[in-house]
């Protein structure tokens, strides 16, 4: 029997299972695809997607493999540079290709004890008090204590079970591709600024020596059911631009549609669903993949803790709770940026609005913010500005903080020296630096970087220490100096 089944190794399971593992779960990850995807489609790390990566010790290895870009021009590809002192060392998109990102989690996942199964597909399952009975083709039966769905837009898992996936179907086709190009460089630059003037959907822009990056309307071309072909781009180039820039050599192509939707419920029972599974919108901002590995450390240390047996009542719920809202948002800001790529007078004249205010500081960073994920903020009731929001990478004594969180567990960062976690050791660290950069006392930092509590009274601290991480053991651990960070 093992704790947690993942139905899908996709960036969002890897790096859940990942995250159980940090906690001694028994995980095992089914996946249909015989192989990982081969396709060499690049995909952005967002700043939030990064320091995520940092917390786990992967970053290194991960800025490694992508190419750097500046933070900015995400929302609807209006070019405005990065707002100034983004309090984040990791300001910046990563593209990397995606097959490499699938790679490097799967490997963070096996290197910590996840079991990964290929070429086996989930049928159907039954939950009961006690777990969850998974069938797989066959005729297999596995039994598990939860199941988590992280098996794409076409979520198996979520189909039967049941939850709705409300939203609008696809209305359009884009194609994006990287491919070479034989025309000059100058003479696709003047052609394509001369589109755009009127169609924000049409781009080609340099991707490395001699290589592309093309998004086209798919409009009028047949078959939407099939992969692009070298010939679709050349077809629709040709009818936008009136030459096809002798484009060849593709690296990879694909098609993608407008369809929004949003999974009514996270959690039924012992089954949840991430990623995909509970939330499909347009690639604009390149913000799918991030959603997805976001879900998965919002929800793997809540999961563990369930398993492990030391979550609060209400721990599980607060998965749906935090992560539904920061879905719905990203959803309605890709519904604009697809508004505002439109080529219809109204939508153009909102357009040029929204560059005049992105001007002001303020609002930029407001729209960086929602696109890198570094403006999320968890409902946590009433509290200070820094409360449920995710904490930078501060410089601390010895060191940078993301570095005291590769272990998944909670952090309490005390500049009064005065704090304890007592007998909640077992599951946060301490660490008392008088010097920190912080505005507040001291701050409690959940296992996903996000402020549980900020103060200096140890009464109030004890109090979202079991809200966050259950009851406090009944010894007196203060002396275990294995636990503390410092």
């Amino acid at each position: 029997m093992f704790d947690v089944i993942i139905a899908g190794c996709g960036p969002t399971g890897a790096t859940l299972a990942a995250e159980l593992r940090l906690h001694d779960v028994r995980v095992l990850v089914l996946d249909k695809e015989t192989e990982p995807a081969s396709s060499v489609r690049i995909v952005g790390l967002h700043t939030r997607s990064l320091e995520l990566m940092a917390m786990r010790g992967l970053l290194e290895r991960v800025l490694e493999q992508g190419r750097r870009r500046p933070a900015g021009a995400y929302f609807a590809a209006i070019d405005k540079p990065a707002p100034a002192d983004l309090d984040s060392p990791y300001a910046m998109l990563l593209g990397i290709p995606q097959p490499v990102i699938v790679r490097l989690l799967e490997e963070h996942a096996t290197a910590r004890g996840a079991q990964i199964r290929r070429g086996v597909t989930l049928t159907a399952f039954e939950q009961d008090d006690d777990g969850v009975t998974v069938t797989l083709t066959g005729g297999e039966q596995w039994r598990t204590r939860y199941l988590v769905g992280c098996d794409g837009a076409r979520s198996t898992v979520r189909k039967l079970l049941g939850v709705g996936f409300p939203g609008e179907p696809s209305r359009s086709e884009t194609l994006m591709g990287e491919l070479a190009a034989s025309a000059p460089p100058q003479e696709i630059a003047a052609k394509v600024a001369g589109i755009r003037e009127t169609d924000k959907r049409f781009m080609v822009m340099p991707a490395g020596p001699g290589s592309y990056r093309v998004i086209i309307p798919a409009a009028g071309l047949a078959g939407r059911t099939e992969p692009p072909t070298l010939d679709d781009f050349r077809q629709q180039l040709r009818a936008i631009a009136g030459t096809d820039f002798g484009v060849h050599s593709a690296r990879w192509l694909s098609r993608f549609g407008d369809a929004t939707r949003l999974a009514d419920r996270y959690r039924v029972g012992r089954v949840l669903l991430a990623g995909d599974a509970a939330h499909i919108h347009p690639p604009i901002g390149g913000q799918g993949l991030n959603l997805g590995v976001q879900d998965a450390f919002n929800l793997g240390w809540k999961l563990a803790a369930q398993v492990r047996g030391w979550a609060p009542e209400t721990l599980l719920d607060s998965y749906h709770a935090e992560r539904h809202p920061v879905a719905a948002d990203v959803l309605d800001n890709t519904r604009a940026q697809t508004a505002l790529l439109s080529d219809d007078p109204g939508a153009r004249a909102a357009r040029r609005l929204l560059t005049e205010l992105m001007d002001f500081d303020e609002v930029n960073r407001h729209l960086v913010g929602k696109i890198s994920g570094i403006g999320v903020r968890y409902d946590f009731g009433k509290g200070p500005g820094l409360l449920g929001r995710r904490l930078p990478d501060l410089d601390v004594k010895d060191g940078r903080l993301y570095d005291l969180l590769h272990r998944g567990r909670g952090l309490l960062l005390d500049r009064t020296g005065r704090l304890t976690t007592g007998g909640w050791s077992d599951r946060v660290d301490e660490l008392a630096d008088p010097a920190a950069a912080l505005d507040v006392p001291a701050v409690l930092v959940r296992p996903d970087g996000h402020v549980a509590w900020t103060g200096d009274d140890q009464h109030d601290l004890e109090r979202q220490l079991a809200r966050w991480f259950g009851e406090a053991r009944m010894a007196d651990v203060r002396g275990d100096d294995s636990d503390r960070a410092h």
